[in-house]
């Protein structure tokens, strides 16, 4: 019987879907460039490799039967599917490979570029075209100073068209720079003055000028790339150019307004007593390193952590643990900036954590996104060269409440009595603030939770019978009404 919001479900049972087109790229031709199959199985074949992992996205999985098949007669080596990823799609998966016994991954679709800890990686960004004119058309009119100084980004779908855009634009632009991608087949990133890494990409601008003295030419769609890029380099002026749309535009991403909500969750996190530390991949070298850098800054500063790996984030995951004050993300430099606007507790990146425990740390105008950037010892400009400290009390930066945090009070919190959110700050920002002394928080300790158990042995094998019909809200052989 139907009701008003629902059926028996019997149409969506036994529906048979149809088999769909391989995404308008049927023809072998489209799919052996846009895979680079070529590629691909030279990959393979140069190292031998007998066992690989294919890892596509949720949107290219069509293809990939039709990959791995064309994979394995090229090679004559056995090909493994991987889908739906235990973390971001953006990172090599080596877990669900490790499974499977592969030697090396295929990494199919858009990507992070974070390096792996394990296994030989192949990146197959999967090549978009690219007007090349039209984009320098457009970026003349964005620029018509020749002697401005631009960096030029794109997206890695875009990055094979650089070359070509970069001979129609060089002449004219002495000043321009063009990125280059640190991933598999490129040359290793150099080193030496001057030399920029942000989210697999490398440049070097010239020694006499900073980087915020140059603007910046993304070559892709809007996105978490370009919104990413804008927020780490804050004082940078960006604009874009939309290849599907074939219009270029500057931006405008408000960077203050996002970077007063994070130095807000900083304070959430000076003020934190409980710490959840969410690892958010498995696969991203130097995750132990970090998770062990934050535990130990966590204890020097008198504060309780928790290490929970859990996967995909959600809202009512995270709600599980309403004793955790604050979380701290271990992730990729992509999906680091978590907007945890509509999470119980909010949820910082480690450079933020940093901030609010490390005195050693300093803030810096060049927005961290990669942890192993914080891991003492590395040569990055933003990795501690002094020795944590412990704390005991807290200098606040402001000795009295300042108008911008009240505008953010309000803004982030919806308060509406002006005298209310400022007794709220005055509290916040006293100076000198101690820190109480911490309560026992066992709560995780105590907690436990097990799966279904195999019990192999004592349970009777009988054989299969039909199950119950329907949905959960009408079975066929309940009583409808």
């Amino acid at each position: 019987m139907a009701t008003l919001f629902s059926n028996s479900g019997a149409e969506v049972i036994q529906r048979a879907l149809p088999a769909k087109e391989s995404s308008g790229r049927t023809p072998t031709e489209a799919l052996n460039e846009f895979y680079e199959l070529e590629r691909a199985a030279a990959f393979v074949i140069a190292s031998k490799f007998q066992r690989v992992a294919l890892q596509f996205p949720d949107e290219l999985l069509v293809d990939s039967a039709a990959v791995a098949a064309k994979m394995e007669e090229a090679t004559g080596s056995k090909m493994y599917i991987l889908g739906d990823t235990s973390y971001g799609s953006c990172c090599v998966d080596e877990v669900a490979a490790e499974h499977v016994g592969a030697e090396a991954v295929v990494h199919y679709g858009p990507a992070c570029l974070s390096p792996c800890r394990k296994l030989p990686v192949l990146h197959v960004f999967g090549w978009q075209p690219l007007d090349t004119e039209r984009c320098a058309v457009a970026f003349r009119e964005l620029y018509p100073d020749p002697q401005s100084h631009v960096v030029v980004l794109s997206d890695v779908v875009y990055a094979h068209a650089l070359g070509e855009l970069e001979q129609l634009l060089g002449p004219e632009y002495p000043h321009i720079v063009f990125s280059r991608l640190a991933s598999d087949g490129a040359p290793d990133c150099p080193q030496g003055p001057g030399l920029v890494r942000q989210f697999g990409r490398y440049f070097a601008v010239a020694a006499q000028r900073e980087l915020q003295d140059h603007a910046v030419f993304y070559v892709g769609a809007e996105g978490l790339t370009l919104t990413n890029f804008m927020l780490s380099w804050n004082r940078c002026p960006f604009s874009s150019f939309d290849p599907v749309t074939g219009c270029g535009r500057h931006e405008s991403l408000d960077a203050n307004r996002s970077l007063l909500r994070r130095l807000y969750l900083v304070e959430r996190a000076r003020d934190a007593r409980v710490v959840g530390i969410l690892v958010g991949t498995l696969g991203v070298a130097g995750y132990l390193s970090i998770l062990e850098h934050l535990r130990d800054i966590l204890h020097r500063a008198g504060k309780r952590s928790y290490t929970l790996a859990m996967g995909k984030l959600s809202p009512a995951k995270l709600a599980n643990f309403l004793e955790v004050d604050i979380f701290v993300l271990v992730a990729c430099p992509q999906n680091s900036l978590l907007d945890s606007r509509d999470f119980y507790r909010p949820v910082v990146t480690p450079y933020e954590l940093e901030l609010a425990c490390n005195p050693a740390r300093e803030w810096s105008s060049l927005y961290v996104t990669d942890f192993r950037d914080l891991l003492p010892g590395t040569s990055h400009p933003h990795s501690p060269q002094r020795p944590l400290l412990g704390l005991e009390y807290r200098e606040l930066p402001f000795p009295q409440p300042h108008p911008v945090f009240l505008s953010l009070q309000h803004l982030l919190l919806g308060e509406a009595r002006p005298g209310a959110a400022w007794s709220s700050l005055t509290g916040l920002y006293r100076s000198p603030l101690t820190v109480p002394p911490l309560l026992p928080a066992s709560f995780l300790e105590s907690r436990s939770w097990r799966g279904l158990e195999q019990q192999l042995g004592q349970t009777p094998v009988t054989k299969a019978v039909p199950g119950r019909r329907g949905i959960a809200i009408a079975y066929e052989d309940e009583a409808s009404g």
